[in-house]
């Protein structure tokens, strides 16, 4: 009797031991996947804060456009410049002016557009009155001589609201239409896209068209 009780004592220790060795086998299990778990949620967290570092860190670079400049610069041509420059940064990667420049009528702040055409009148065009724009459209070409102005021709892709009152039957509430007009749609192409202007209908544009120009 005393053999049976000490092989079952024997046997109840191995199955304690038993109990005890699964229970540690699965607690040591889930440890094991409560660190892994925090680690790959902070090594996440890194990730992300060097991701967002990265974007930040991360300068977008500003597109390039091509302008052509003529006139008294050192050299004429076609001119790389960065979107959004002005006039007077176009002057300067075209080396500078020449000592005939004259830039009292060139408005150097003026952010230039791609594909656009900038003139450096000299100061004897200056004394020929040879008129530069430097209005509210910004543009900077040879507008025309004395000759032109004087017939009442009118650029309507450069002149302001003064000068496009010049012409008949356009008042100030016509002349601002026109200048919204191709501030939101762009310069106009042909003169008779001028009755697209609200305001401008057929009649009034045969009574101006031999007036302005494009």
């Amino acid at each position: 009797m005393e053999a049976l009780t000490q092989k079952q004592k024997i046997v109840a220790i191995i199955a304690i031991a038993v109990v005890v060795c699964v229970i540690g086998y699965y607690y040591i299990n889930s440890t094991k996947d409560v660190y892994s778990t925090g680690y790959d949620a902070l090594n996440n967290e890194e990730n992300v804060e060097v991701e967002t570092k990265d974007k930040e860190n991360t300068i977008v670079e500003p597109k390039t456009i091509l302008v052509h400049i003529a006139g008294e610069v050192k050299s004429q041509g076609m001119v790389e410049v960065k979107e959004g420059a002005r006039i007077n940064d176009v002057i300067e990667e075209a080396g500078g002016t020449t000592e005939k420049a004259d830039l009292s009528k060139v408005n150097l702040a003026y952010r230039v557009e791609d594909g656009q055409k900038i003139y450096i009148p000299s100061k004897s065009q200056a004394k020929e009155n040879v008129e530069i724009t430097t209005n509210s459209a910004g543009e900077n070409v040879i507008e025309g001589t004395t000759s032109e102005k004087s017939s009442g021709r009118v650029n309507i892709n450069t002149a302001n609201a003064e000068s496009l009152e010049t012409l008949p039957g356009i008042g100030e509430s016509t002349a601002l239409k026109i200048i919204t007009y191709r501030e939101t749609n762009g310069k106009f192409k042909t003169i008779e896209e001028l009755k697209n202007v609200p305001g401008v209908g057929s009649a009034k544009y045969e009574a101006i068209k031999d007036y302005i120009y494009v």
